[in-house]
């Protein structure tokens, strides 16, 4: 069946399994638990499609369907972490950089999704809306078991702030978000491939040197990404040679770094195939652009 008919298929059966938790309440936490399964094989399904056209189409469908069970199911922490991951993902693959609006609005609602899902998650309102000093003392309250759900809050609200470029208020939380991805680097510096060293990465190279930037920080955090996720997990070559590589002029680097991208298989791990592809695309792009940049 192919990936799409396969999705179509699944949303059909999530929408018998709700038509049957509204006459037989008592057996409304077990369909829950069976949606919590589909769902994790649609994103399995997703993550090894390669054609970028059919995510692109499918994925709102998806994420409508998402949030429909949500709605059933407002405080089912399972559906609330896909729901921010998708919407995190969806927002970083897909967003429209002619409309950053709509990519921050995506953002946001992921951002939601996470947020409801924290660990005493009345308290942790209460702590972002004060200052640093407050966030500060509360995240040594994270455990390892809450970094999925720190990890993706944390994306989704960079992931805001990087497209909120013109909000003050945007620009004032990235502090925050830095303390929660240390966090997550304190807690289970493995998760997601490492994907807490590639934000410190991105992050510690964004200035040059001159005016505070980390440029050695930064690099030893994209190599410990890499040797996590031991060269299957391939945008972190693609960020590392644009974040950089290409911002300390190291034009060897650069180009050696994309191109492992472009010689390495897409499907080395199934789960990758989808943002391998994409990590392929957009390092071609930049090689493209090699002679702009040096």
């Amino acid at each position: 069946m192919r990936p799409l008919c396969r999705k179509a298929a699944i949303s059909a059966m999530v929408s018998l399994l709700g038509t049957s938790a509204i006459s037989c309440f008592p057996c409304k936490r077990l369909t829950v638990a069976n949606v919590g399964m589909i769902l994790e094989d649609v994103n399995k399904a997703s993550a090894k499609q390669t054609d970028l056209n059919i995510v692109r189409e499918g994925t709102p469908a998806y994420l409508m369907l998402l949030d429909g069970l949500i709605e059933a199911y407002p405080k089912e922490k399972r559906l609330l972490l896909a729901g921010a991951q998708a919407y995190s993902s969806y927002a970083a693959a897909f967003g429209d950089p002619e409309s950053p609006e709509a990519t921050a609005a995506l953002f946001l609602k992921g951002r939601e999704y996470a947020l409801r899902a924290m660990p005493r998650e009345q308290k942790f309102r209460a702590v972002l809306s004060q200052p640093y000093e407050a966030l500060e003392s509360y995240v040594g309250e994270f455990s390892r078991k809450d970094v999925p759900v720190l990890f993706w809050f944390a994306s989704c609200w960079a992931g805001w702030i990087g497209v909120s470029t013109e909000s003050v208020e945007a620009i004032a939380d990235l502090p925050k978000v830095i303390l929660l991805m240390e966090r997550v680097l304190e807690l289970d510096e493995t998760y997601y491939y490492g994907g807490a060293h590639l934000f410190m990465g991105v992050y510690k190279s964004a200035k040059p040197k001159a005016y505070g930037g980390e440029p050695e920080a930064a690099r030893d955090h994209f190599e410990r990404a890499l040797e996590i996720g031991k060269g299957d997990f391939l945008m972190a070559y693609v960020y590392y040679a644009d974040n950089y590589a290409r911002k300390i002029f190291q034009r060897e680097l650069f180009v050696s770094l994309l191109e492992r991208v472009l010689a390495s298989p897409a499907d080395s791990i199934p789960e990758l195939t989808l943002i391998n592809t994409l990590a392929k695309i957009r390092a071609q792009d930049l090689l493209d652009d090699v002679e702009e940049y040096f």
